[in-house]
């Protein structure tokens, strides 16, 4: 199961509001709970999510527990969330080593060009849906969206 998978996972618990989600791919599984962390020293604010990951064979386990180790880190920051349009590869900036459109802490206009996604050889320019300020950006830079998925946090 990839990073992205995972972090969709964890929105849905976060969204709904259950307190546990397990899920069995094959020989894959995912648990993923509510709450504080346990055995961490992290308050319980800024720990939101506990994220279990348990695969058998030796030679698998080591990346995904590295995955879910880095998975709580992540807060959801409060605010209107940018979604992707379409399909395709998220960029930041116009140009590899350019500047990116927006960084996070950054004021936004309603229409300004905040990133770009190219879909089929073609750069689309998307535009923030409201002004505000970028609190979180959800996505790395040339990772594959999908229609829907959240790149953006807008305060």
């Amino acid at each position: 199961m990839d990073l992205r998978k995972l972090k969709k996972l964890i929105d849905l618990v976060e969204q709904s509001g259950i307190a546990e989600l397990e899920i069995t791919e094959g020989e894959e599984k995912v648990r993923i709970s509510r709450g504080a962390m346990m055995g961490s020293g992290a308050s319980a604010a800024s720990a939101h999510q506990a994220v279990a990951v348990v695969q058998p064979g030796p030679a698998s386990a080591a990346p995904v527990a590295a995955a879910a180790e880095a998975e709580p880190v992540a807060e959801a920051p409060q605010g209107h969330i940018m979604k992707s349009p379409m399909v395709g590869t998220f960029y930041r900036a116009s140009a590899p080593g350019a500047k990116a459109f927006v960084d996070v802490g950054q004021s936004v206009a309603a229409g300004e060009i905040i990133c770009i996604i190219e879909a089929m050889k073609l750069l689309n320019e998307i535009e923030a849906d409201q002004a505000g300020v970028i609190k979180a950006v959800l996505v790395e830079n040339g990772q594959p969206v999908e229609y829907g998925q959240p790149l953006f946090v807008i305060g």
